[in-house]
């Protein structure tokens, strides 16, 4: 047993050698091996680094190389452009010489010309001195004589000139009318509906008068109470009549018969049922006319009830002028006047468009419109300055802002322009006869008259005391009488005739 032992323990060592051998030569084969790796990556390494160095040794030399070009092409360039300045120096040193010898012959003509000027008012005045000596005669003297001498000489000329003159003149003064008148159209383009307190309406045929009749007049009677209008049937043929102060009243009834008439069908029930929708839609429309004026004018931030009381205003009509219009007319005008004199240009603007809103509800409600104005905006509330330039537009109070005044100048513009309103006919007539008189006061004058509905004076002279040339003196002097002392619309052409009659007998 115990020499088993020692078998399994020599065993064991000599296993336990071998395998310490083994192990150590397996290592140091594997540590060899890793050297040798160590050393061919080391080599490789080597081998790369030189040629890398290389490939940049070469890229470099290439890089200097270029920039040696560039830097030679740039040098031979500059040395271009240097050459140019200086050829150019060269030019301009030569044109300066040039300029200062050119100038100092210049400075040399006008000394001399200045002692030559000099010599010839010496010799001139000597000369003048001299003919005073021979001809006992001043200088004025002179010039007096020699001047009637011309004056009677060239009489005829002198007409033909001034005459020449006006028609340059009025050439001129037409291209300048027509571009004032071109820009006014341009800032401002307003039309004047003239309406009247009848509305024609047409039928396709008579016998359609029969049927808006009516059995005994029911229909007519029906119509004439539900719209509030007049309506007159007569002999006139193809169209009636429809009468009555009130505008929205007669375009509600014009519409309301205009689609009974296409409709054909006419009776009571029928004729209530078309109003009610005629109405509705006459009412939208007197809003969206209200808008579109506010919107044209510039004017915002009204309320929608005050909007429709102005769009009301496209069927009133005052002085021969829709209202609407005029109105847009007047705040289109004021707003432009408040900016040449720096006034508040949109109170001027929203006062010029409703300075007669009173006029939408005058004849509903009693008194004055700008009072009725003033109450409407005041319910409405909009500002004091603007309430203070609606009552005073039409000179109902004194006006104590300047918006007030330049709104009330602007009314009274879109009123007294031509074509704005009706003329009094009486008032007419004897704005006529005042200017005959005035210019029948002129000396020389023996009959004038005014024709072309007072935009001409035709007037007659008597040769005898006035000739040519006095004839149009006398023209230019009647046209400045007529300028200062009448206020008219549009112009006045002053035509003057001066007719010499030459008589003879045979015998």
């Amino acid at each position: 047993m115990t020499l088993q032992v020692i078998l399994i323990f020599v065993g064991l060592l000599v296993g336990m050698g071998a395998g310490f051998f083994y192990r150590k030569f397996t290592v140091e084969k594997k540590n060899k091996e890793a050297i040798e790796r160590t050393d061919r990556l080391i080599q490789d390494a080597e081998s790369k680094a030189k040629e890398m160095v290389l490939e940049a040794k070469n890229e470099a030399l290439s890089l200097k190389q270029e920039a040696q070009r560039e830097e030679r092409q740039k040098r031979d360039e500059l040395q271009k452009i240097n050459e140019r300045l200086i050829q150019k120096e060269e030019v301009l040193d030569k044109k300066i010489e040039v300029a200062e010898r050119t100038k100092g012959e210049l400075e040399d003509r006008a000394l001399a010309v200045k002692t030559l000027k000099e010599e010839v008012e010496q010799l001139y005045k000597m000369e003048q001195e001299q003919l005073e000596k021979v001809a006992a005669l001043s200088r004025a003297e002179a010039k007096e004589i020699l001047f009637k001498k011309i004056e009677e000489e060239a009489r005829d000329e002198i007409i033909v000139s001034i005459r020449r003159a006006q028609e340059e003149e009025k050439k001129h003064a037409a291209v300048k009318a027509k571009a004032i008148l071109a820009e006014a159209i341009q800032r401002y383009a307003a039309d004047v509906a003239v309406e009247s307190t009848s509305t024609t309406v047409a039928l396709p045929s008579d016998e359609m008068k029969g049927r808006i009749i009516g059995k005994e007049g029911r229909n007519i009677n029906a119509f004439e109470q539900i719209t509030g209008v007049d309506v007159l049937v007569d002999d006139t043929p193809g169209s009636i009549v429809i009468s009555g102060f009130d505008l929205v009243r007669r375009y509600i009834a014009k519409i309301c018969l205009e689609r009974l008439i296409v409709d054909g069908r006419i009776h009571p029930a029928r004729i209530e049922e078309t109003y009610e929708k005629v109405k509705q839609e006459v009412n939208e429309l007197i809003k969206d006319l209200g808008e579109k004026a506010a919107y044209e004018a510039g004017v915002s931030g009204l309320p929608l009830n005050l909007i429709k009381l102005l769009g009301r205003l496209k069927f009133r009509v005052s002085y021969g002028q829709n209202v609407l219009k005029h109105s847009m007319e007047v705040s289109a005008l004021a707003a432009m006047i408040a900016a040449e004199l720096g006034a508040n240009v949109e109170v001027c603007r929203k006062a010029g468009l409703l300075h007669d809103i009173g006029k939408a509800v005058d004849h509903e409600i009693a008194g004055h419109h700008s009072k009725i104005g003033r109450d409407i905006l005041k319910k409405f509330g909009l500002s004091e300055e603007i309430i203070h330039a609606v009552e005073a537009s039409d000179q109902h109070v004194e006006p104590h802002s300047i918006e007030a005044m330049v709104v009330e100048a602007a009314n009274k513009i879109a009123i007294s322009r031509p074509g704005a309103t009706k003329e009094n006919l009486d008032n007419y007539i004897k704005r006529m006869q005042e200017l005959e008189n005035v210019v029948n006061d002129f000396e020389g004058v023996k009959k004038a008259y005014v024709i072309q509905a007072g935009n001409a004076v035709r007037i007659f002279v008597d040769p005898s005391k006035v000739d040519d040339l006095a004839m149009v003196k006398l023209s230019n002097t009647i046209c400045r009488k007529i300028e200062t002392d009448f206020q008219y619309p549009g112009e006045i052409k002053v035509h003057v005739v001066r007719e010499i009659r030459a008589e003879a007998f045979a015998e």
